[in-house]
């Protein structure tokens, strides 16, 4: 970090105002929020602008495979009982849109920022975090992040000796090898309804015995360690024993999950869980994700799922059978381009409903569809999906820029 004690030096100013003024030429053509295109015009004038617009502020980083959105929402809206926050609540979550929301957080105390799982540690290098919350390593964009347990090396390099608090999922062993190279952990039981991307130990390769929500390897020792916080039904367990109810809106056991991470955080700072978790209750909706929307005199539920361990939990909280959903599939490049993962996702949860498949990469999601003898038709547009879905409420579920799709079809 730069030890200048002005942070924002004239050329700092002008990289803030440059920056500022290509999000406004962004949005006026259309083109999204303008947040990226923004941050790099800014680091681009001044390659420090990261570590000086962060010198001010108490930086809390969420990372993760899945849930790094609305958990950076829920520990955003906690915080804001001990003071100002600033957040890059859209999701823009590599260095140019960090860079980019922390220049509008002049006048913030505190800095909750979600960090593309690639990007954690150069970030965390730049802005000094007080906190950093990590809540689960799973397949994703195999094409761009590599193998899991490769991610979880560059994040354990990465945070050796890291004078941040880290908050960290005490059930995922990938998190647990990561995290433990940080000489102050954290670790909360938080769940992993996805285990297939750890069943061999991060630490030697051994096999990992699994008996109930407890895990370790039998060969060189590594294991779960003891949580000091816990997600208990439909509460948060404090490290002094008190149960505390969650109060939330958002839908199912993930997010459940996601609150007592943050309930975690919140009390780093200083903010009771009852605080914390009353705060959280405000949250309806995370860019979109959750949203019931109105199309053709229809109620739509939109749920993004990206990867195979996120649309095991989209699974697990839809309404039940007859209920129609709609699929949504992309390969473009930030849904990463290899649709390999399809057949890890076990589809025969969705027996019972109507199925109505669409986006770029329908026909994948189709043959995949067949082979788990799920009925199904294949759509043109959500327009003809919406018209042939019996009645009730639709739950439709598409991965990142499919959803990204969808809201812009919906006008949400």
């Amino acid at each position: 970090m730069s030890g200048n004690s002005d942070p924002l030096t004239p050329r700092a100013k002008l990289a803030v105002t440059a920056g500022k003024a290509a999000a406004a030429v962004s949005r006026a053509a259309g083109r999204g929020s303008g947040s990226v295109i923004g941050g790099r015009v800014a680091l681009k004038l001044d390659p420090d602008l990261l570590a000086r617009l962060a010198t001010h502020l108490d930086v809390i980083l969420v990372s993760a495979t899945n849930g790094k959105t609305t958990t950076t929402r829920l520990i955003a809206e906690a915080l804001r009982a001990a003071g100002p926050v600033v957040s890059n609540a859209l999701g823009a979550n590599m260095p140019a849109g960090i860079t980019s929301a922390l220049a509008g957080g002049s006048d913030a105390k505190y800095a909750v920022i979600e960090v593309d799982e690639k990007y954690l540690s150069g970030v965390a290098r730049d802005t000094d975090p007080k906190c950093i919350a990590l809540l689960n390593l799973s397949r994703d964009q195999l094409d761009r992040a590599a193998e899991t347990r490769m991610m979880a090396e560059h994040w354990r390099e990465g945070l050796a000796g890291s004078k941040a608090v880290v908050v960290a999922n005490a059930d995922d062993p990938l998190v647990v090898w990561a995290a433990s190279s940080s000489p102050n952990v954290m670790w909360v039981a938080a769940g992993q309804m996805w285990k297939d991307d750890a069943w061999s130990c991060p630490s030697c390769g051994g096999v990992m015995q699994r008996p109930g929500d407890d895990w370790f390897c039998g060969e060189c020792g590594f294991r779960r360690p003891t949580p000091t916080w816990a997600l208990s039904g439909d509460h948060v367990l404090d490290p002094h024993g008190s149960a505390w109810p969650i109060h939330l809106q958002l839908p199912g056991r993930a997010n459940k999950a996601n609150a007592a991470s943050s309930a975690a955080v919140a009390a780093v700072f200083g903010v009771p869980p009852q605080v914390a978790l009353e705060r959280m209750h405000q949250v309806q909706a995370v860019a979109g994700r959750y949203d019931v929307v109105q199309f053709m005199q229809r109620d739509l539920r939109l749920l993004l799922a990206k990867n195979p361990a996120g649309w095991l939990e989209t699974f697990s909280l839809i309404d039940p059978p007859p209920t129609p959903v709609i699929l949504s599939v992309n390969a473009r490049g930030a849904d990463g381009t290899d649709t390999s993962w399809l057949w890890d996702v076990d589809y025969t949860r969705l027996t019972g409903h109507p199925i109505f498949v669409l986006g770029d990469r329908k026909l994948d999601l189709a043959v995949r569809l067949e082979v788990a003898n799920q009925h199904f038709q294949v759509c043109e547009n959500l327009d003809q999906a919406v018209q042939m879905a019996p009645p009730g409420r639709i739950e439709v579920i598409a991965n990142y820029t499919a959803f990204q799709d969808l809201r812009r079809r919906v006008g949400n």
